[in-house]
């Protein structure tokens, strides 16, 4: 059993959990936290162009059920795939950032 008592922060709370910068499982955590992110604001960025998953994948050159996949965060995406949904598909940009 894990000791949380002196955890005081959440960088801490999840270096327990999944281990240190660098380790198989954090790097491992660390994806499936940014495709969830990429999910949700795939998600949201549909929900406000008001479109289905259906018209989305229309306009992005896509499956519906691929778009489905990623809302859901259980596929990979190439990032050109990505740029395509946002940009043709949503009529957004997008941004990244290298930590």
């Amino acid at each position: 059993m894990k000791d949380y008592k002196n955890i005081k922060t959440f960088e801490e709370l999840i270096e327990l959990e999944h281990g240190k910068i660098g380790t198989k499982n954090r790097n491992k955590y660390e994806e499936s936290s940014q495709m969830f992110i990429v999910s949700e604001m795939l998600k949201e960025a549909r929900k406000e162009a008001k479109l289905t998953q259906e018209q989305l994948a229309e306009k992005a050159g896509t499956k519906k059920s691929y778009i489905s996949k990623l809302e859901n965060a259980k596929g990979n995406i190439q990032l050109s795939t990505l740029i395509r949904i946002f940009e043709q598909g949503l009529g957004r940009k997008i941004g990244l950032t290298f930590l």
